[in-house]
C-alpha cells in the first residue's frame, strides 16, 4: 500500500524541467484513482539533494511566454500532488530549494535530516515563488515568518525546519544517506493499519477545513464522518474492536 516516487536526475539536482514535470504529473495521474494505494512517499534517488528547484538553464533559453505557461504546468502539478486523497510525506535527505521545497510543501508530511538544507530562495533571482510557496509557507509555519523566508531568501537546515514547524520530524543522517526516507516509511507503516475510506475523508476533511471559518468547517467534518458511516470497512473496524483483533481493512 505505500508508493514510492523517486526524483532520479541527478545531472541536474533533480531540478524541475519540462519532461520531469510531464512524468510527475503522469505518474500522479495514475494514484488518483488506485485504490490499493495507501500512502505515497516522494523521496530523491540522488544523494544530497532533494530537489534544487527550477531548471535555470533550461529556463534561461525559454521566451517569456513560455516562462509563464512553465510555471503555470509546475503549478498545476505540485497541486495535483496536494490533491492526492492519501497521505503524501515528503523524505528530505539533502537540499530542497525553491521548487524542490515547493513540492515538499505540497505533501501533508515533511520529514528531513538534520543536514538538509531548506529554502524559497527566487526572491534572489528578482521572481518570487510560483508553484504555491507564497501561499504555502505561510500557512505551514504562520504569516510572518513566511515572510521573512521568502524575503531573506534563507536556506535553513533541519533542525532549524523543525523548530519552526516547517517538518515535522527531523533525524540524523546515516551513511546511507536516507535517514528521512526510512522514517518516512516507518510514518507510513503506522498509517496502514487504519482505515482506507476513513484515511481518505479525514485528510479531505482537513484541508476543507482549513480554508473556511469553524462553523463551515464542522458542517464540512459532519459531512464528510457521513461518508464513512455505510462503508464496510467502519463495520469491520467496530466487528474488530468487538472481537478484540486487528482489523481487516479492504478499502471500498
Amino acid at each position: 500500500g505505500i508508493v514510492v516516487l523517486g526524483l532520479n536526475r541527478s545531472q541536474a539536482k533533480n531540478a524541475l524541467n519540462k519532461n520531469l514535470l510531464k512524468m510527475m504529473s503522469k505518474a500522479v495521474d495514475a494514484l488518483k484513482s488506485d485504490k490499493k494505494v495507501r500512502t505515497v512517499i516522494f523521496r530523491s534517488e540522488v544523494p544530497g539533494i532533494f530537489c534544487a528547484g527550477a531548471d535555470l538553464k533550461e529556463r534561461a533559453k525559454m521566451h517569456s511566454s513560455e516562462v509563464s505557461s512553465f510555471v503555470s504546468k509546475a503549478r498545476a502539478t505540485i497541486n495535483e500532488m496536494a490533491n492526492l486523497p492519501v497521505p503524501t510525506i515528503a523524505a528530505i535527505d539533502g537540499t530542497a530549494l525553491g521548487g524542490g521545497l515547493e513540492l515538499a510543501l505540497a505533501c501533508d508530511i515533511r520529514v528531513a535530516a538534520s543536514s538538509a538544507k531548506m529554502g524559497l530562495v527566487e526572491t534572489k533571482l528578482a521572481i518570487i515563488p510560483g508553484a504555491g510557496g507564497t501561499q504555502r509557507l505561510p500557512r505551514t509555519i504562520g504569516v510572518s515568518l513566511a515572510k521573512e523566508l521568502i524575503f531573506s531568501a534563507r536556506i535553513v537546515d533541519g533542525d532549524e525546519a523543525k523548530s519552526i514547524g516547517l517538518i515535522s520530524h527531523v533525524v540524523e543522517q546515516n551513511e546511507a544517506g536516507d535517514a528521512a526516507y526510512r522514517r518516512a516509511l516507518a510514518l507510513a507503516r503506522e498509517f496502514l493499519p487504519q482505515g482506507p475510506v476513513a484515511m481518505r475523508v479525514a485528510k479531505l476533511a482537513i484541508n476543507q477545513g482549513m480554508e473556511v471559518d469553524l462553523v463551515t468547517g464542522l458542517a464540512i467534518e459532519e459531512a464528510c464522518y457521513a461518508q464513512t458511516i455505510p462503508t464496510k470497512d467502519r463495520i469491520e473496524g467496530l466487528l474488530a474492536f468487538k472481537e478484540k483483533r486487528p482489523p481487516r481493512y479492504k478499502g471500498e
